[in-house]
């Protein structure tokens, strides 16, 4: 009986290391500004085909995102970011989306990268 749990508990641990082995991470940097930012991005960055868990740093303006690069890859997730209306990296946010971002995000500038 003790081995037969030892032996459960042995490839319930290889499934949980062979899940994280799937996972990959991301650091985008962006526009963002204020809590408005943070909550916009977060709450539709999680539903991109992919993504598993998405969170924004405001003082650094990064995003940090766990995504599975079986089902989506760090162009798609940063063309996800600009259709938001943001910056991500390099890439210009979409500018109708930017529009319609809360009026907070818009005089604080989100649109616009901060060191141009």
């Amino acid at each position: 009986m003790k081995s037969i749990m030892t032996a459960a508990l042995l490839l319930l641990t290889t499934v949980v290391f062979a899940q994280d082995k799937k996972t990959q991470k991301l650091e985008i940097h962006t526009s963002s500004v204020c809590d408005m930012c943070k909550k916009t991005i977060e709450t539709e960055m999680i539903y991109e085909k992919g993504v598993k868990s998405v969170a924004l740093d405001l003082a650094s303006n990064t995003i940090f995102i766990d995504y599975d690069p079986r089902k989506t890859n760090p162009d798609a997730i940063r063309k996800g970011v600009t259709k938001l209306g943001y910056y991500a990296d390099d890439l210009p946010g979409d500018p109708e989306a930017f529009k319609k971002l809360p009026e907070c995000c818009q005089k604080e500038g989100c649109g616009v990268k901060k060191d141009e």
